[in-house]
């Protein structure tokens, strides 16, 4: 395009979007246009969902993964495990052979009072997971950007690099846009890098600034002036933190060489490089109604309202999502991305048919999936999981040990079962001491909010053969407690009058008052029933590794009754340890867990009151996911009560199962094709 030939007929409608210009009623309409800038922005997402540009020739792979999270340095979630797992084992599979990927992620600075992280004089910062890297200054990246008062400001982010487990890290600093210090508004289930900070600067901003402060190092790199840093070929967008990164690189990027800002040869590297964005869990986009005309200012600065209004969407049937860069009236960083990125992929291949297919997991976005899986641009990769970090091993229980002070728990394998009935004793030895000493508790599980803990050291005679089941996620609606707490109660008067021990519930994670109040109603309930078996229900809220991997350590049975799980890293932790899952059939429970031979599946599930999975007159007889979880939750302890033998094969055949990244035709050889050759 020659940027001289239309900057005349353009140049008057620079200007930045009216403030709250989406709180009033407005209509999108996409003429047919003339002009090659304007006629090029609104055909961008057609032609990037359809895969129309052939994917370019990558002799080696050198990889930008933008991530918010990452395991090492701030972890919230499975995304954090993926930003660091991933990049490792892809370095050490490939590295040799000049294939690389490197981490971009904000360098966080503050105290939630969950989460701290420190940066000292000697230049060495130590993230919120304990885990700590040298860092050197390289550069201070000027990145424009709306402040409160809705001035455009030209930020300061410095930029530094430094390596941990042999790859490279990038990390952002800006005090207003990363400080963790929460707001005294800020909610009480926001936590780490969601918190609604000091500066009143909320996730959904940060995270746009973030995509932002990418965008312009990417212009430097690209441009040779930072000799530290190689240029990336092919950017790893992970989940919607970075979703605008497409529409900087696309948009932004014509738009400056039309107001001849950049060069033609800097633009054409820009709206090239391959973006492929990984897609977690729909049910997070990254909305922000109220702040949509100052983040969209803020990314796209005075062309906001040409590109805005020529951000046409591709074709689809959803009324709601005809724009790239807001769904209905509200800025959607997710959306972006899903529209604009060469190849969009998902954490399990069922999980991408089923976003792909029904509007209660796709949300506003199953449409251009459907397109883009039917074009090719669309692909389900089963999230990795490095077992070494998670099977039984020495040196964690000897930490694990170490830490609470009165365990002995043993390491075992599947050849090793016994050792797992002993750390069963040793389990509710721990658990009945922090429900009787304070002191203790406070010592071992502090800020974790506990309720009616009783000790029942004397009441379990036969630790063996007592059945624990646990859930260790977050206390959050896509989890499912509340599911489970009806369907136990559907089954609790079984153990009326009960001859067999008893099965202990220990349940609970970090997360929102509500659903803590669900797992504190469900224990009164069943004491009104039968106060024996309230006894040994254990109902928590807050979240401590040590403990949560002591529970999985001891546990038969892991709750899996989940809403929707694009892929699950819970059920690949738990199974490590001879941990059988009882999981709801969604998502990448489907995937990763064999009904019957490595843990326990429902026969149907459903969404919105639909079945999407299992047999019709199945779904016909149990007519929800309550009866059908309470089914398969009757099925397990049935089995574990009357067929110890069908357990404890199903146990050595979870542990023997793995879910490691670099197995033979694993996800990390996906991943290497999609990146290398833009598809599997």
């Amino acid at each position: 395009m020659n940027a001289n030939a239309v900057i005349f007929d353009v140049q008057n409608q620079f200007k930045p979007l009216p403030k709250a210009f989406n709180k009033k009623k407005f209509l999108l309409s996409y003429g047919v246009v003339n002009d090659p800038f304007l006629s090029e922005i609104q055909n961008f997402s057609k032609k990037q969902c359809l895969g129309r540009d052939p994917w370019p020739e990558i002799k080696n792979v050198n990889a930008w993964m933008i991530s918010a999270e990452t395991a090492h340095f701030m972890k919230m979630g499975g995304l954090g495990m993926v930003a660091s797992e991933l990049p490792e084992v892809f370095n050490e599979a490939f590295a040799q052979n000049g294939d690389e990927i490197s981490v971009l992620t904000p360098l966080y600075l503050g105290n939630t009072g969950k989460k701290k992280t420190l940066f000292n004089d000697e230049n060495i910062y130590l993230g919120s997971e304990n885990k700590e890297i040298n860092l050197q200054k390289i550069m201070t990246l000027i990145v424009p950007f709306l402040s409160e008062k809705q001035a455009l400001v030209k930020y300061k982010v410095n930029v530094y690099l430094g390596e941990f487990n042999h790859v490279k890290h990038v990390f952002f600093e800006n005090n207003r846009f990363f400080s963790i210090n929460p707001h005294k508004d800020n909610p009480s289930a926001q936590d780490g890098c969601y918190v609604y900070n000091e500066f009143g600067v909320n996730e959904v901003e940060r995270f746009a600034f973030f995509s932002k402060s990418v965008y312009c190092l990417l212009k430097e790199v690209l441009e040779g002036k930072i000799s530290q840093i190689t240029p990336p070929n092919v950017l790893l967008a992970n989940d919607w933190h970075s979703g605008a990164i497409s529409g900087l690189t696309k948009y932004l990027s014509d738009a400056l060489l039309l107001k001849q800002k950049i060069s033609p040869d800097l633009a054409n590297k820009l709206k090239t490089l391959p973006i492929v964005h990984i897609a977690h869990h729909l049910g997070y986009q990254g909305w922000d109604f109220h702040n949509t005309a100052k983040i969209l200012n803020s990314l796209y600065e005075d062309a906001a309202t040409l590109v805005f209004k020529n951000a046409k969407a591709i074709k689809n049937s959803n009324p709601r999502a005809t724009n790239t860069l807001i769904v209905h009236d509200t800025y959607n960083q997710a959306s972006c991305n899903f529209h604009l990125a060469d190849r969009v992929v998902t954490v399990s291949k069922n999980y991408m048919e089923e976003v792909s297919k029904e509007l209660g997991f796709g949300f506003d976005f199953r449409d251009i999936l459907k397109i883009r899986k039917d074009h090719r641009t669309f692909f389900g990769i089963v999230n990795g999981y490095e077992k070494k970090f998670i099977s039984p091993n020495k040196d964690k229980i000897s930490a694990i040990n170490d830490y609470f002070k009165v365990t002995d728990f043993r390491v075992f394998d599947e050849n090793q079962l016994d050792a797992k009935n002993h750390n069963k004793e040793e389990f509710i030895k721990l658990i009945s001491k922090i429900a009787a000493d304070k002191t203790y508790k406070d010592s071992v599980i502090p800020l974790i909010d506990t309720y009616k803990f009783e000790d029942i050291s004397q009441e379990v005679k036969n630790p063996a053969q007592t059945p624990i089941l646990c859930a260790t996620s977050r206390l959050v609606e896509q989890k499912g407690y509340d599911i489970l707490a009806q369907a136990f109660l559907k089954i609790v008067h079984q153990f009326d009058d009960f001859k067999k021990e008893l099965p202990i519930l220990v349940l609970g994670g970090a997360g929102d008052d509500k659903n803590f109040a669900m797992l504190q109603n469900l224990k009164d309930k069943v004491a009104q029933i039968n106060p024996k078996a309230a006894k040994r229900i254990f109902v928590f809220r807050g979240y401590r590794d040590q403990f949560a991997y002591a529970i999985q350590l001891a546990s038969d049975f892991y709750f899996m009754p989940c809403r929707f799980e694009p892929c699950g890293l819970t059920q690949m932790e738990a199974m490590a340890k001879g941990t059988l899952p009882i999981a709801m059939s969604t998502g990448g429970l489907v995937d990763t867990v064999e009904d019957g031979i490595d843990g326990f599946r429902t026969e149907v599930f459903f969404a919105d009151g639909r079945r999407v999975y299992g047999a019709n007159l199945t779904a016909q007889r149990l007519k929800n996911n309550v009866n059908a979880y309470a089914e398969t939750l009757q099925k397990a302890l049935n089995t574990f009560y009357e067929n110890a033998n069908v357990i404890t094969e199903m146990k050595k055949n979870a542990m023997m199962k793995d879910f490691g990244w670099n197995v033979k035709d694993g996800s990390l050889y996906k991943y290497y094709n999609l990146l290398k050759f833009g598809h599997l």
